[in-house]
This record gives C-alpha cells, sequence and structure tokens, in this order.
C-alpha cells in the first residue's frame, strides 16, 4: 500500500448551549467536509475505496467527545480519529453553561496501489 497525501481541510464547529463537545465536533468535520468536492479521485484512477481520512478534532474536554459519532459524518473511506485537548469554551455570564468550540483538521490520503 502506497498512501499519498492529497488533501488537508480545516473546519470549526459550536455547540451553543449544554456543552456537547460531540455535537461541537460533528460540527467541525462537516465544516471542513463542506468545503471539498473530491473529483480528483476518480481522475487518478481511484474510488472511495482507496480514500484514508484522519481526523484530528481539538476540543476543552477531550474524553467527553464519542469518537464513533464524529467518524459518522464521513461518508466514506477508511476512517480514523484523534482528539486532542483544544479548541475553546466561553462560559457564559453566571458560568452554568458555556459555548464549545471544536477545531477539526482532515487529512486524505489515497492508497495509488489499488
Amino acid at each position: 500500500m502506497v498512501l499519498k497525501r492529497c488533501l488537508m481541510e480545516i473546519g470549526t464547529g459550536v455547540d451553543l448551549s449544554g456543552r456537547d463537545y460531540t455535537k461541537a465536533s460533528r460540527r467541525a468535520v462537516q465544516d471542513a467536509v463542506g468545503r471539498n468536492g473530491l473529483s480528483f479521485v476518480r481522475s487518478v484512477g481511484a474510488g472511495p475505496e482507496s480514500m484514508y481520512v484522519e481526523v484530528t478534532v481539538g476540543v476543552a474536554r477531550p474524553d467527553e467527545v464519542d469518537t464513533d459519532q464524529v467518524l459518522d459524518v464521513l461518508p466514506y473511506g477508511h476512517k480514523s480519529i484523534n482528539v486532542v485537548q483544544g479548541g475553546l469554551d466561553m462560559p457564559s455570564y453566571d458560568g452554568s453553561d458555556a459555548i464549545v468550540i471544536a477545531n477539526a483538521a482532515l487529512i486524505v490520503s489515497l492508497d495509488l496501489d489499488s
């Protein structure tokens, strides 16, 4: 297998109330995916089965992210995820809630041997 990195895209997602780190992470990945149409994949003789998508998500509380739900956002490809410390929590005026901001980076590689 020869993987060739073809694309890197960045996305941001926000959950306005409820401190849902999974929701913010899903939105960050959707933001990144929505910026791309990978038409070049077919032009190099590859298909969705040749795609490897590595997701890195940064949130303030990485252990509160349901990684399976985040990866479900991706329409196809071999998927992997790494959730790291990052993002931003903006506390409400009384501290009872927070706006959660997640950042995502997606790297798409193709298996050019297939």
